[in-house]
């Protein structure tokens, strides 16, 4: 159905999206998340035309939207957009607000535009409020006339935009409820969205945005349970991260103790896990690891979960393959092993680094 060709959009040295490449297939029920400034509003925007891209192409059904000469309101005519604010027109009615531009832009009739604006309104649980005015409404009513209106114009795809960003929370609901019909439907939807439950129950595909584009896409059970990408991990899973390298045999391990437990305590680690993680860090750089630090630097990364509240240690260091399990020191290795619920060992041949993981 829709298809981004390396997409791009510039605003002067921001480049928000970069090479944007997917398929967007009828039926999908696609639910857009990332962090704050990476693109998500943008991406629907560059779909929609209202904010055209500044390279790349944009297939609508197998049509370059993006063609110089094509007239972009045949797109629009095709592409609903629901945004975060309403947008109704005060001085309308409800009814009004739907009939609108069913009269001027599809020339249908008044009664003809009347009566699918009352179907659409019993279809977002609205039935009864034709006479009322905009400021007569709640927050979540007005965003369901929004949908009604643009449920009238019959879309081929609809793109949400935050739909609920503007609701107090007692009214998101609601709206998620008539966004959730729409999917059961086989509506073809785009949504933009903070809320994950929403964006994992409601969609069939997840487009987690990073780095100036889709970082990873995937179902729901892959992006939310399973991410293969460090920042879509990161961001599913609540990660807070420390890194840092170990120069040498003379490093200053008290120093570097004093920097683990500062996180731990940031982080609000409970006491267990923190000097199990203590225990793991002074084992495997003290005892296991000495004959590395002699010629190689260690890199350390520590990844705290608060939703799992899971910690992973991970030791990267060069030279020959050594694995902890082969050292001399047996005590050591045993206490290392009895700290963690996992200790795998990885060597890159290619590029002569060792890497230990450990899942405390």
């Amino acid at each position: 159905m829709i298809e981004l060709i390396h997409l791009q959009k510039k605003y002067g040295q921001q480049t928000p999206l970069n090479d944007v490449n997917t398929v967007i297939n009828d039926g999908d029920v696609i639910s857009v998340i990332g962090g704050s400034g990476v693109g998500k509003s943008t991406l629907l925007r560059c779909i929609n035309m209202i904010d055209p891209p500044t390279g790349g192409t944009i297939l609508f059904n197998g049509v370059d939207i993006t063609a110089p000469k094509y007239d972009v309101t045949q797109a629009r005519r095709k592409m609903g957009m629901v945004f975060q604010s309403f947008n109704l027109f005060g001085h309308l009615t409800v009814i009004e607000n739907i009939m609108l531009a069913q009269i001027d832009i599809l020339k249908r009739s008044r009664q003809e535009a009347y009566d699918k604006g009352v179907e659409l309104l019993k279809l977002v649980g609205l039935a009864g409020r034709e006479l009322s005015y905009p400021d007569e409404l709640s927050g979540g009513q007005k965003q369901r006339v929004a949908i009604a209106r643009t449920l009238a114009m019959d879309p081929e795809v609809i793109l949400f935009d935050e739909p609920t960003s503007a609701l107090d929370p007692t009214m998101v609901g609601e709206v998620q409820a008539v966004i959730d019909k729409l999917a059961k439907m086989g509506k073809t939807m785009m949504i933009v969205t903070h809320e994950m439950n929403f964006a994992k129950s409601v969609a069939n595909r997840i487009f987690f945005m990073a780095e100036g584009g889709i970082y990873e896409d995937g179902t729901p059970e892959q992006i939310f349970e399973k991410p293969q990408k460090e920042l879509t991990k990161r961001f599913i899973f609540g990660l807070k991260s420390l890194d840092f390298e170990i120069p040498g045999p003379e490093f200053d391990f008290y120093a570097y103790v004093n920097k683990l437990d500062t996180y731990c305590v940031e982080n609000c680690i409970a006491n267990a896990t923190q000097h199990h993680m203590r225990l793991v860090f002074e084992e495997m750089l003290l005892v296991l690891l000495t004959s590395t630090l002699e010629k190689q630097s260690i890199r350390v990364t520590v990844d705290y979960s608060d939703k799992e509240k899971k910690a992973e240690m991970v030791f990267v260091y060069g030279g020959e393959s050594f694995m902890p399990a082969d050292s001399e020191n047996a005590l050591s290795y045993s206490i290392v092993s009895k700290m963690t619920k996992s200790l795998v060992h990885h060597y890159d041949e290619q590029q002569g680094l060792n890497t230990v993981t450990i899942i405390l």
